[in-house]
């Protein structure tokens, strides 16, 4: 049997196959944080018990399994399949091995899907628990929705460190503008004198030191490269002349002896930021050689962070049966709209996981960064006259196939393997399970309309050789 809607459908589908759907028994679960909901029905559509509400502890799930026995146990039952929808966090508690019975199915729903079968219902602008746990429980009838695998628990833990790290990148990026904006209160003009204020050793030393210019007027050049060398930093003669030039024209505002005092405060909390997202990077760095996805960093570009990340966000690679559901699943494909044998070709969807979109298109950088035949094939798309975006999408459904076969083969990367090359075309040594037939045509990225930026998506501004535009 071929399902209509794929191998995972089919998986489930043929659990149910020929079965009396009065013998099939759907068990709907909208979580929260402290407290669910939950509806039971047969395949059928016949309601066997109400929507109740029962605790999100142990004592809750005794409840719910109480109540779905009773509401079965006047008729034989031959499968039991509960639908969760995702929330987050707050509904693993549920699908954690070893909570529910060990004969009862657990697919998850995806939030989306829930919200379109409340549309497909005629409740476009209705949305309580009641009509969500029906949404669900139409979509598990149907035979919608994903097994749960169990999954290794270093890829788990993996997971949590990527998340972590990611977490205390987000906050550094937000105390490092908050630090120069201080800066700019403290001693304008500096910006103007380096590229990078915080990515220079000068630029960290000056910002520690409090950034008063008149006491690097005072100093002068000379004492100012003499300050630098007893920090351990070599400053050029040309720099130190143009950074005491600077405070000798700086427009000191009122301002400055309040910024100077948050300024030190910053400084701290952005030395503690480094230090933990170094840990974690230690940390990372312990856990891949125990997974599958080592392999991957003998790819020019692919450095721990970026394989850690595209790891956390693909998992079990035996999930996908190949790239193509990947790149899909990523929300990288173009939206298409095709009727009467015309078609036209959108944005990307970004229907998918964020994270896997991220990884992803990280990876795409850091070959288009690193790797020749990679940097030749954006090359010929730039000039073709394709913008960044659709560059970005090119090289990420490129990557995503490198990354795909590598892990798959447990192979070391071959720059002849992965030649530069036309969209759509493959070598002669190529698995054909990296076809690019349904993903040939790059998608655009969403651009300032959307409220995005386009560039700043595409990669980890933590990395070395990313740039990222401050626009959007």
């Amino acid at each position: 049997m071929v399902h209509v809607h794929g191998v995972q459908a089919q998986r489930l589908a043929a659990v149910t196959d020929g079965a009396d759907p009065h013998e099939l028994i759907a068990v709907a679960i909208d979580v929260g944080k402290h407290s669910a909901m939950a509806l039971v029905c047969d395949f059928a559509g016949e309601l066997l018990a109400r929507p109740f509400e029962f605790a999100m502890s142990r004592p809750g799930i005794e409840l719910l399994v109480a109540r779905v026995t009773a509401a079965t146990s006047a008729r034989s039952v031959r499968l039991v399949r509960v639908g969760i929808e995702a929330a987050g966090h707050y509904h693993r508690p549920v699908v954690s091995a070893g909570v529910l019975p060990v004969a009862w199915q657990v697919v998850q729903c995806n939030p989306a899907h829930v919200a379109a079968q409340r549309h497909v219902a005629g409740r476009r602008g209705v949305k309580t628990d009641h009509t969500d746990l029906v949404a669900i429980s139409d979509l598990v009838r149907a035979g919608h929705g994903g097994d749960q695998p169990p999954v290794r628990p270093v890829l788990l833990e993996l997971r949590a460190w990527v998340a972590h790290r990611d977490r205390r990148v987000a906050v550094r990026s937000a105390t490092k503008n908050q630090l120069l904006g201080q800066v700019d209160r403290v001693f304008p003009g500096l910006a103007g004198c380096l590229a990078d204020v915080l990515g220079t050793k000068i630029g960290r030393l000056l910002v520690s030191e409090g950034c008063d210019p008149a006491h690097l007027v005072g100093l002068g050049p000379d004492g100012l490269r003499a300050l630098a060398a007893d920090r351990g930093v070599l400053l050029q003669a040309t720099l130190a002349r143009r950074l005491v030039r600077a405070a000798q024209d700086a427009l000191v505002t009122d301002h400055a002896a309040a910024a100077r005092a948050v300024l030190a405060t910053d400084v701290d909390l952005l030395t503690v930021l480094d230090a933990h997202v170094q840990a974690a990077e230690q940390h990372l760095a312990r856990l891949l050689p125990q997974t599958a996805f080592q392999v991957l960093t003998t790819t020019p570009g692919w450095g721990v962070v970026r394989v850690t990340r595209y790891a956390a966000a693909v998992g079990d690679l035996a999930r996908w049966p190949s790239p193509r559901q990947l790149y899909r699943a990523s929300g990288l494909t173009p939206t298409v709209y095709a009727s009467a044998g015309r078609r036209r070709d959108g944005a990307i969807s970004r229907e998918g996981s964020v994270l896997l979109r991220r990884a992803l298109l990280d990876l795409g950088v850091g070959l288009w960064h690193c790797d020749p035949p990679a940097r030749a094939y954006a090359a010929a798309l730039r000039a073709r006259g394709k913008p960044g975006g659709v560059i970005a999408c090119a090289l990420a459904h490129r990557a995503n196939r490198i990354a795909y076969a590598l892990v798959r083969d447990q192979l070391a990367y071959d720059p002849d393997r992965w030649p530069s090359q036309a969209p759509g075309t493959l070598t002669p040594d190529q698995p054909a399970s990296c076809s690019l037939a349904t993903t040939a045509t790059p998608a655009r990225l969403p651009g300032r309309k959307a409220g995005i930026d386009t560039v700043s998506v595409m990669a980890d501004p933590t990395l070395p050789g990313t740039v990222v535009s401050r626009r959007g």
